[in-house]
């Protein structure tokens, strides 16, 4: 049984990202093990934290540990990623030297209302997951544009080609977090 955690970079009841994350969530194996990391509520990173961390970071620190791979969906904010999302990578990945996302496998993915489909966020994200040393799939590239089009008031997608080729997309990660 493989431990799936999920970053859902966008806040917004009902939003296109979550949408996004929950379909490629479905396309998972059954004994897939799912977690959500919740991150709005984690205090903005702060190296003086690091001699002595707050409850919440010791904590995020330790559900990141358990996971075995991650589907990280952001939207794009002004050409790059949230800050809610960048909080939750830097948190995990301190103090210097103790990141506990080194090695896993991750699947990064943006979604936009335009039709660039966050390509932009995406290569941000991905800037940063090299640099965690993260096993990032890369191909393909998960760029998914012009969301409202393909969702339902709720955000989830309703688009049926659409939810096939996350699923596909899915199930390759699956066999890419197997392999390594």
């Amino acid at each position: 049984m493989t431990k799936y955690g999920v970053l859902i970079g966008s806040l917004r009841e009902n939003s296109f990202t979550a949408g996004v994350a929950h379909s490629l969530v479905k396309g998972l194996p059954a004994d897939a093990e799912v977690t959500y990391l919740e991150i709005a509520n984690l205090p903005f990173y702060n190296q003086d934290f690091d001699a002595d961390s707050p409850a919440s970071y010791k904590a995020f620190r330790e559900l990141v540990a358990a996971q075995d791979a991650f589907i990280i969906a952001t939207p794009e904010y002004n050409r790059s990623i949230p800050a809610v999302l960048k909080n939750a990578l830097d948190i995990a990945s301190r103090p210097w030297g103790e990141s506990v996302w080194d090695g896993k496998p991750v699947l990064p993915a943006s979604q936009s209302t335009s039709g660039m489909g966050g390509m932009l966020a995406n290569h941000t994200l991905r800037q940063t997951l090299e640099f965690l040393n993260m096993k990032i799939m890369t191909q393909p590239e998960l760029y998914i544009g012009n969301t409202p089009n393909l969702s339902d008031d709720q955000g989830n997608i309703t688009n049926e080609d659409t939810n096939k080729f996350l699923a596909g997309v899915v199930k390759q990660f699956d066999a890419f977090v197997k392999n390594h």
